[in-house]
């Protein structure tokens, strides 16, 4: 049996129009993974639940490398990334609901 897991896309950058933090989304529902498709020198990713900076943590501090990277948990108030430091250019994994 095939299995297919699939979720919006959520692109997030410091240099675009969401700068240094952004929210990711504010509805319930399920982050099951994130792309980065470029980062820079020092560039460090946090991501919490809610749709504000300062909420509950789901990761410590990330600093992570170009690929994907998968990360399966609820999110019952929504997820909020923090990108600090340097650069980067992420695509975030979201399945509401």
């Amino acid at each position: 049996m095939q299995r297919v897991e699939s979720g919006t896309p959520i692109r997030l950058t410091t240099s675009g129009p969401v700068v240094a933090t952004g929210a990711t989304s504010s509805a319930p529902g399920t982050l099951i993974g994130f792309y980065v498709n470029n980062v820079g020198l020092g560039a460090t990713l946090v991501l919490t639940h809610g749709f504000a900076a300062g909420g509950t943590a789901i990761t410590g501090t990330i600093t992570p490398l170009i690929g994907f990277h998968a990360l399966q948990v609820y999110c019952p108030t929504g997820v909020y990334a923090a990108i600090g430091v340097g650069e980067m250019d992420v695509t975030f994994f979201y399945v509401a609901g």
